[in-house]
């Protein structure tokens, strides 16, 4: 999505709350401990993609990338060739040697990279070529089959997706994804404007349609066939709506955005589902101003959710209902493994690894 706020804004999930959510389990609240690392860039970054607690890809301006093998004590950073005056705004880590990059922009400047070896070289899997078109961000269920999402083009969602590792990119029918509202687009940033869960499932959040509402469109056949449905986070403007998305698992997620043209604004800007995204209730404010720019639950931490934004980052350990706040640096994106370990990445190649006991 175009704006005249820096691009890459977005938020992630928080948690899915009262009304639908089962009671946390935890007996004793958790605090986290933040340790800031090197990433060996000053160019900012604007998604990561955690792999598990050793191997970790991050990705922003300037066509860079950034790996670590060893959880962060060492990360290696580097340029894609060809793609210097690009924005990767998402980035998706398979393995140690394995990754997806996308860039985020008008017409070819949106493009799909994928490297097997290390980021020693990269394939260009796919370049827009419609001026119209602009993608925000991908996602995947396995190594193989993904999907990657752009903002409404003449009335309708391009929608790409993949069964053979990037291999091919297909465009789903038009007439298999809902309408869009005028102006309507997701917002590119942390890359979690998509997420899956499970085998089949996916859901992408918008916003930014002038009177129109901020919505979360839904697919259970790996983007096939997708229905669509409003949330009550804050709408309207085109500056407004939902920047990021999280689930836990194929029935609990978390909606979450603002107004990314108002770094102090405060609105309803977080809420949840228990059905898979079939209908939204309204969960807690974060502590941070500002839009949440991404969010992402902390596996094995109950309903414990972190969420970042240029106006901080808080978190949550009832899944979105209270927030409490976390650090007060600007952060563009988080990320947590299926360990989680989990790892917040900003401007100036600002990486902090999150570590909840």
């Amino acid at each position: 999505m175009k704006t005249s706020v820096p691009l890459g804004l977005i938020l992630l999930g928080a948690a899915g709350c009262s009304g639908g959510v089962p009671p946390a389990t935890m007996a004793t609240p958790i605090r986290p401990t933040l340790t800031p690392q090197t990433s060996r860039t000053p160019q900012r970054l604007q998604a990561v993609g955690p792999v598990n607690d050793q191997i970790v890809w991050a990705s922003g301006t300037g066509g860079t990338y950034v790996r670590t093998t060893d959880g962060g004590a060492t990360w290696v950073a580097a340029v894609v060739p060809g793609a210097e005056s690009l924005e990767f705004r998402d980035v998706h880590g398979v393995d140690s040697i394995t990754a997806y990059l996308l860039s985020a922009g008008p017409g070819d400047r949106s493009r799909i990279y994928k490297t097997t070896d290390a980021g020693r070289t990269w394939a260009l899997q796919f370049t827009n070529a419609d001026s119209a078109a602009f993608y925000d961000c991908l996602a995947f269920w396995d190594r193989d089959h993904g999907l990657a999402i752009s903002d409404a083009v003449n009335g309708g969602f391009p929608v790409l997706v993949t069964a053979d590792g990037g291999a091919n990119w297909t465009p789903v029918p038009p007439a298999e994804v809902p309408p869009a509202q005028p102006g309507e687009g997701a917002f590119a940033a942390s890359g979690t404007c998509v997420v899956t869960a499970g085998r089949r499932s996916a859901w992408f959040g918008t916003g930014a349609s002038e009177g129109g509402t901020a919505r979360v469109f839904r697919t259970d056949d790996r983007g096939r066939h997708w229905a669509v449905v409003e949330t009550p986070i804050i709408h309207g403007t085109k500056s407004t709506g939902i920047t990021s998305l999280a689930f836990r698992d194929a029935l609990h997620g978390t909606a979450l955005g603002g107004d990314i043209a108002n770094n102090e604004s405060q609105h309803d800007n977080v809420a949840f589902t228990s059905d898979g995204g079939r209908s939204w209730s309204l969960g807690g404010r974060p502590t941070l101003h500002g839009a949440v720019f991404g969010a992402a639950w902390v596996p094995r931490a109950a309903r414990t959710i972190v969420a970042v934004g240029p106006g901080g980052s808080s978190y949550s350990t009832d899944g979105g209902v209270t927030w409490m706040a976390l650090d007060s640096q600007s952060y563009w994106s988080v990320g947590f493994a299926g360990t989680g370990a989990g790892w917040m990445v900003g401007p100036g190649g600002r990486i902090v690894r999150v570590s909840f006991r």
